[in-house]
């Protein structure tokens, strides 16, 4: 990521809270579920380069909450065994991707 104030606005949205701690002027951490992290470092020469996907149980509330947030995915994705995909961009082009199991 290339500036934090930016970033740390964006991820709390997407995410729907503050971090779980800040380790330190540059960085965050959201506890995602127990034991399970999501970090952001400012790097600026590694910005728009990470790929994250996270399987969720609730693909479709949790795009709604984050629509509601203000936040639309970049895109949609359906693979042929059903399984679905939702990316988002951060503001530095970073690919963040809920996966969710196939439509009943």
């Amino acid at each position: 990521m290339s500036e934090y104030q930016r970033a740390l606005a964006w991820y709390e949205r997407l995410l729907g809270s503050e971090p779980a701690f800040l380790p330190n002027v540059t960085e965050a951490v959201w506890e995602l579920a127990e034991h399970r992290y999501l970090y952001i470092k400012v790097l600026p020469e590694g910005a728009g380069h990470a790929l994250h996907t996270m399987f969720v149980d609730d693909l479709d509330d949790r795009v709604e909450s984050i629509s509601a947030r203000g936040i639309e995915p970049a895109s949609r994705e359906t693979y042929g065994n059903g399984v679905r995909k939702v990316i988002y961009r951060d503001p530095d082009g970073n690919e963040i991707g809920f996966g969710g199991a196939p439509l009943q």
